[in-house]
């Protein structure tokens, strides 16, 4: 097949209300579901022979990490040099950042060398937000703010649970460890609740996030109102359609949350004995990377009902889709 993808003539779908991808707590399901339209058409350039397309020749990416990344920084690399955009990756050590110039003077230059989006990760939360007020023609989007948010993390765990189980609607999904830390967590509690998900939270009580949840004690009509909380991960994955393993953020932890990684892992670790206590059709996920045998062992995130190598390859597309409608305000049913 040529370079060219032309969708046949069916009504073309609304790109996202969105300038920036700064968290998932503004976006509606049908926003959601635009990215998963736009999101199937780059799945099949990725399929191709030569997964190479036009459509943002001309245009300028920029990565902006100032924490360490593979695979984020990489597949939105990738994502724009599929499209043919013009990617610089910039990383803290190779930044003025080390001679003292701040974020938001670094964002001004790099939206004066007429950058179109910037895909920022970095230490502080709202790091995405500030930038994201501060810029006049660039979009920004949020790769992991802090403990915060990772808004394209949560979108392509979407897209993997729709793809594998046909829908996300009241499939009970379990996410277990690490809550207090995960950016992970927090983006897909907006995601998955708009989407309609059941969700069950498991883990320490020292990690979880007592102060993001309490909110929903006394709100009655707070989004988080019906989530449930198990401390016993047996309980938590008795009928679990969706198993979701967190990585311990150590590098984000103050010392006294766990009394040791044995301890965390006898308790909360997934094994292949404790999946059996899930639906027999259940996937297991995984944002990476993962330590295993600590929160997930070998045998199981290699396992059949893995699907966190999938989750990788539609971190590609997602990100293709996110980029695409970012930069030109368009569907990717126009043409690839």
């Amino acid at each position: 097949m040529g370079g060219h993808l032309t969708i046949k003539d069916t009504p073309a779908k609304k790109s996202l209300r969105q300038n920036h991808i700064l968290d998932l707590d503004e976006f509606s399901k049908s926003d959601i579901e635009v990215i998963f339209d736009n999101t199937d058409s780059m799945m099949e350039v990725l399929n191709r022979g030569i997964r190479k397309v036009p459509a943002l020749r001309g245009k300028t990416v920029i990565t902006l990490f100032f924490e360490a990344s593979t695979r984020t920084r990489v597949s939105f690399e990738q994502a724009g040099k599929i499209l043919s955009a013009d990617v610089i990756n910039v990383s803290s050590d190779g930044s003025s950042n080390k001679k003292g110039e701040s974020l938001y003077n670094t964002a001004l230059t790099l939206q004066a060398m007429k950058a179109d989006a910037i895909v920022i990760r970095h230490q502080h939360s709202g790091a995405g937000y500030f930038l994201a007020q501060q810029m006049q023609s660039t979009s920004i989007i949020n790769a992991g703010d802090g403990m915060h948010a990772h808004p394209t993390q949560s979108l392509l765990d979407l897209y993997t649970i729709k793809k594998h189980l046909g829908n996300i609607q009241s499939k009970k999904v379990v996410i277990v460890g690490d809550l207090l830390y995960s950016r992970v967590a927090r983006s897909n509690l907006w995601g998955l609740t708009t989407m309609g998900a059941d969700i069950v939270l498991c883990g320490p009580n020292t990690l979880l996030p007592q102060d993001f949840l309490d909110q929903r004690i006394d709100d009655v009509s707070h989004p988080f109102k019906n989530i449930t909380i198990e401390n016993d991960l047996n309980k938590a994955l008795n009928g679990a359609d969706v198993v979701m393993a967190l990585r311990l953020q150590s590098e984000r932890q103050k010392a006294g949350h766990l009394p040791s990684l044995r301890e965390y892992s006898r308790k909360f670790g997934i094994s292949s004995e404790r999946l059996k206590l899930a639906r027999s059709e259940a996937i297991v996920m995984h944002p990476g990377p993962m330590n295993e045998g600590v929160e997930i062992e070998p045998d199981v995130a290699h396992g059949p009902q893995s699907v966190i190598e999938s989750q990788v390859t539609t971190g590609v597309a997602i990100r293709m889709a996110i980029l695409y409608d970012l930069i030109t305000g368009t569907n990717s049913e126009k043409e690839l």
